[in-house]
């Protein structure tokens, strides 16, 4: 059985299927339907609520999610918060300020954009919220009918509006930030979740438990985020038999200096991991603005992008230029490879039975090293690469001593690009070493054409992309930048 709060009270539901999602079980078993269904895959934001996961030092990290592809075992100790809690008075100044600004017409995705912005409410920062605050928050909440304007100044006009409820109100927690009681005494123990067909659940809180039921179920998935994982269900309609929940693991969470290494667990959110990265390596930022939604990155994890072995997965590309190393765990220990002999074919892995991802060493920049990373995509938000290169330089006197280029979409896997960077090696920075180069990515890549571009399309643009990473480090010497390109 799990334990958790929905708004204000306490919750213990009984066998709860591995494979439900949190929306499902409001929709079908709580009867709450104003979270709604829109696309089941975490695109559209239409399902999105609030959870609240009490921290070491008793306060309360709100953050939006999609509950769609969230499974329902996750809530055990958290608190979940949905649109109605927002019906008993004072309701939020979002709420009223969406409607002073005409912010919805036929209201299937308001509800969604006000727990969005809520979320936004309750993490506000002295000094103000920015408008890019609230279009990374709006990022995930598709509109069709209003447009995004009045929703934009509805936004403005809550943020610096304050929301005292009473004490009793089902989302007060909201508003102190701290760990209610009824949370506080919810067990923090592992658990384990069976149903009668069969299908399991486990939710492990330490390394040793997590070696354990991985010996005795080495083909078991593995869960943390789930903002992949959960699409088998939602949208292929499988059913998966054996669930382990990464997301209580502490040894699997965090980011930590080790030496020359910045080493980030494998259940660490892109939200955990985006400051302690980009302050290494500023390149990353943009890009991680850019990868998914919000809600995406509140659940997202570092190990889920990387195991999943997308060929246009954002993060490893720009991992593998940076030389990173991984380290895979199991019942029989851990051991370490390079990230980019992590993958062997297409969704294909160095991953042996019972092994999962421990974590992901990154080497700290040194002198005269810059990183440059362009994502190229349909749309600015919430969108998957067509092509993502990254580039990592050497420059030192106008002259490369040594560059890795890698680049997502372009093969079966992420790879780099051998001839290419042989090319430049040791040559001066400059157009005519750029010509040999480009010359050279055509035969590291016969990239496939799919729906999302062509293969002739693909390699131009791999091309403009190292183009582009000549003409930004030429003109701003040492910086590390991305261009947030959409094609």
């Amino acid at each position: 059985m799990i334990e958790f709060l929905l708004n204000g009270q306490i919750e213990k539901p009984d066998h709860i299927d591995p494979n439900l999602s949190i929306l499902e079980w409001l929709r079908t078993k709580m009867r709450l339907t104003g979270t709604k269904e829109g696309c089941a895959s975490g695109d559209c934001g239409a399902c999105t609520v609030i959870t609240g996961t009490p921290g070491e030092s008793g306060d309360i990290l709100y953050q939006a999610i999609n509950s769609c592809i969230t499974p329902m075992a996750s809530l055990h100790g958290k608190e979940l918060v949905t649109i109605e809690a927002f019906q008993q008075e004072p309701g939020h100044p979002v709420q009223s300020c969406m409607v002073e600004q005409h912010g919805a017409q036929c209201g299937f995705c308001t509800p969604g954009i006000v727990m969005s912005l809520t979320a936004l409410h309750a993490n506000r920062k002295e000094g103000g919220t920015s408008n890019d605050q609230i279009l990374e928050a709006l990022s995930g909440n598709l509109c069709r009918c209003t447009g995004y304007r009045p929703i934009v100044a509805a936004s403005h006009q809550a943020m610096v509006e304050e929301w005292q409820p009473e004490p009793g109100h089902p989302a007060a927690g909201m508003a102190n930030r701290a760990t209610t009681a009824p949370l506080a005494g919810i067990h923090r123990n592992s658990f384990t979740l069976n149903m009668p067909e069969g299908s399991r659940y486990d939710a492990p809180v330490s390394l040793h438990e997590l070696r354990a039921l991985r010996r005795e179920a080495p083909y078991s998935r593995l869960v943390a985020g789930g903002t992949d994982l959960m699409l088998e269900v939602t949208q292929q309609l499988n059913t998966l038999d054996h669930l382990i929940s990464l997301e209580r693991i502490p040894e699997l969470q965090g980011c930590v200096l080790d030496d020359n290494e910045l080493v980030i667990g494998a259940a660490t959110t892109y939200h955990q991991l985006r400051g302690p990265l980009c302050e290494l390596w500023p390149a990353f930022d943009a890009m991680l603005e850019r990868l998914g939604s919000l809600q995406i990155r509140n659940r997202g994890t570092l190990g889920g992008n990387i195991a999943n072995a997308s060929p246009i997965g954002d993060m490893p590309p720009p991992l593998i230029a940076l030389g990173a190393t991984l380290v895979l765990d199991g019942p029989e220990g851990e051991r370490k490879l390079p990230l980019e002999e992590f993958f062997q074919g297409y969704k294909q892995t160095s991953l042996q039975p019972g092994e999962f991802v421990h974590s992901v060493r990154v080497p700290v920049p040194e002198v005269n090293e810059a990183l440059y990373i362009y994502k190229v995509s349909k749309r600015l938000d919430d969108d998957i690469s067509a092509v993502l290169g990254a580039f990592h330089l050497t420059v030192d006197n106008g002259v490369v001593r040594a560059c890795r280029l890698a680049f997502g979409g372009m093969a079966a896997i992420p790879a780099r690009a051998p001839h290419a960077e042989a090319a430049l090696t040791g040559q001066p920075w400059n157009e005519e070493s750029l010509q040999a180069a480009l010359t050279a990515l055509a035969d590291d890549f016969s990239p496939l054409s799919d729906v999302r571009a062509s293969s002739g399309y693909r390699l131009q643009v791999a091309g403009n992309l190292l183009r582009r990473t000549l003409l930004a480090s030429t003109s701003l010497p040492g910086e590390q930048l991305m261009v947030t390109d959409y094609a």
